[in-house]
């Protein structure tokens, strides 16, 4: 037994020997500083790579824009996103690759694991297959781009960014919807063709229509300041309905796209200071009250 101990005991002192030597050895630090140099080098060569090429990508896309041939400006951002996103993605996966090969481990056989591995996940992952497969067309297709203002869904607001399995959503109220591309079955975009802002105004069966609708028209043709998201001069339609103790005339005003809101309540404001102007009442609710003589 007292031989075993003594024989522990020296394989243990012989050990710690061993690493004492390999802590304390110069040769140790010295690889030890030189893997750190490397990985430190790769990380830093990855970021500057993919800041030159993000640069490249975009001056070659801002050389695009002056050329005959051309994209629209929609799709080139949603392009110049996308190649940017894949450019780090790739460059990145090298980089932690060259990494693995500077600490001694086996890339190929974590390659070819991983193949195998990516093989059995894929036919759990057809969601992810979906997506993949959607964003391409969405991107393909130029369903819409970064920038446009959309509905999909439920969902309202305006396209921050399109990936090849999401789509980021930026709502009005600043809140951003993430929704999967394989999600996406309907999709309607506001930003496409012009706007049509329609604004109905008011006005009391005593007023003389046809001396309103000249005043009207000769306000409309001079509309200048602030009105510069117009395409054309708005147009007296003409008059929409007759209400109860109102009729309606409608005006429409051709807009850029998804600038009609804020034309039409431009517009309301500055006709309800013109009509005011012109001495022209817009009708509101009015209570008659009859009360009988008392008999006597």
């Amino acid at each position: 037994m007292a031989v075993t101990i003594n024989e522990d005991f020296e394989k243990l002192k012989e050990d710690a020997e061993e690493v004492g030597n390999i802590l304390f050895s110069s040769k140790t630090w010295f690889d030890l500083g030189m893997l750190g140099l490397k990985v430190i080098f790769i990380i830093l060569l990855s970021i500057i790579v993919v800041k030159i090429g993000k640069s490249v990508i975009r001056r070659a896309f801002k050389v695009r824009l002056k050329g005959a041939l051309r994209h629209t400006e929609r799709r080139e951002t949603t392009l110049v996103k996308l190649l940017q996103n894949t450019l780090s993605y790739v460059v990145y996966f090298a980089a932690i690759l060259a990494i693995l090969s500077a600490f001694t481990i086996n890339v190929t056989g974590i390659l070819a694991g991983a193949g195998v591995l990516g093989l059995a996940v894929g036919f759990g992952a057809q969601s992810l297959v979906k997506d993949i497969i959607s964003g391409f067309f969405i991107i393909f297709e130029d369903q819409f781009s970064v920038g446009d203002y959309v509905q999909i869904g439920l969902t309202v607001g305006t396209v921050e960014e399109i990936g090849l399995r999401t789509t980021k959503i930026s709502a009005y109220g600043g809140e951003v919807h993430i929704i999967p591309n394989g999600n996406i079955s309907e999709v309607v975009n506001y930003s496409i063709n012009n706007s049509l802002a329609i604004v109905d105004i008011r006005l009391g069966y005593e007023t003389d229509i046809a001396k309103t609708e000249k005043l009207l028209e000769e306000y409309l043709a001079n509309l200048s300041v602030g009105y510069e998201a117009l395409i054309s001069q708005p147009i007296i339609v003409g008059v929409q309905d007759l209400g109860a103790s109102e009729i309606i005339m409608r005006i429409t005003a051709e807009t850029q796209p998804v600038m009609q809101y804020a034309i039409a309540r431009q517009l309301r404001r500055d006709l309800k200071v013109f009509l005011d102007q012109n001495g022209i009442e817009i009708p509101y609710p009015k209570m008659v009250m009859y009360q009988p003589k008392n008999e006597v």
